[in-house]
């Protein structure tokens, strides 16, 4: 992304949700609270007007949608699928006694929003890009800060995750930690990646988890975005946000592995391919 820029993509995915709530099997998939949420958070940090949510939220706009669905087929309906998956990872980590979550890249997502008004006792932390992360500072202001509710500016690509949370008092580099990195991990370097997942593994405490979406690789060894991958790799690349990064499923689990954290299936993951996108949950090994 262009660094004083917001995000384009942060912009797209919040926007997509807002019209999947106007469409009934996808708005009972999504989370309680998201459209609306997300719909005001839009128009209070000037992100999109008044006019655009609203035409956002309208039937009309499904329709816009999936005409153009045959590109990356699924893909429309997967962003209310990733929301859940990720929700519900959340939930359940909180569950099982994190008391941090930390959303990696968190655009205009308002999970963490949502749920410190539900969890007291829980620190909600978002982090992302300056450009974006003003916007979103700005919103929710308006809509009402939480004070456990954390917003941290921070381009990660300039200054490290642990050294961008170490000198934050807030954070317990030993507390049980839900990490939730959606559409994130597939617009960094390989290297960048792996640092990543590095990095979050050496800032959380024991039984903590990484629940996060990814691309995998196809056998010419691009992300597979389906039957027009080049065409899509094409739009983002033009667009100024390219896919830098997949993986193959079978690999996953040793790419883990070097990176500290080791696959864990039995927690509620499905292994059903949404659109593009494989979902992942990880839990610290070490």
């Amino acid at each position: 992304m262009h660094k004083d820029k917001p995000s384009k993509t942060a912009r797209k995915v919040a926007l997509n949700i807002v019209t999947l709530g106007a469409k009934p099997e996808t708005a009972k998939v999504l989370p309680a609270g998201i459209v609306d949420s997300t719909a005001e958070l839009l128009v209070a940090s000037g992100a999109v007007g008044e006019t655009g949510v609203r035409w956002s939220r309208s039937p009309r706009m499904v329709s816009v949608y999936e005409a153009f669905d045959w590109m990356m087929p699924g893909q429309f309906e997967a962003f209310a699928y990733r929301k859940a998956f990720c929700e519900e990872q959340v939930r359940d980590g909180i569950a099982a006694g994190a008391t941090q979550v930390l959303v990696l890249g968190a655009g205009y997502d308002t999970l963490g929003w949502r749920l410190a008004a539900k969890f007291a006792d829980v620190h909600f932390f978002e982090i992302d890009h300056p450009a974006t992360a003003r916007l979103k500072a700005k919103g929710i202001e308006a809509m009402g800060s939480q004070r456990n509710l954390h917003l941290i500016s921070e381009d990660l690509g300039e200054r490290g995750l642990v050294d961008v949370l170490e000198v934050d008092e807030s954070w317990d580099r030993h507390a049980r930690t839900v990490i939730v990195a959606e559409g994130l991990v597939m617009y960094l370097p390989e290297a960048a990646v792996q640092d990543l997942f590095v990095q979050c593994a050496a800032i959380i405490g024991a039984e903590s988890r990484i629940a996060f979406s990814y691309i995998p690789t196809a056998e010419d060894g691009r992300p597979d975005a389906g039957r027009y991958t080049g065409l899509v790799l094409w739009i983002l690349k033009a667009g100024g946000e390219p896919w830098l990064w997949s993986i193959r499923p079978e690999e996953l689990g040793s790419f883990l592995q070097r990176c500290g954290w080791a696959s864990s299936p039995e927690l509620k993951v499905s292994m059903e391919k949404r659109g593009v996108e494989l979902y992942a949950v990880a839990i610290k090994s070490r």
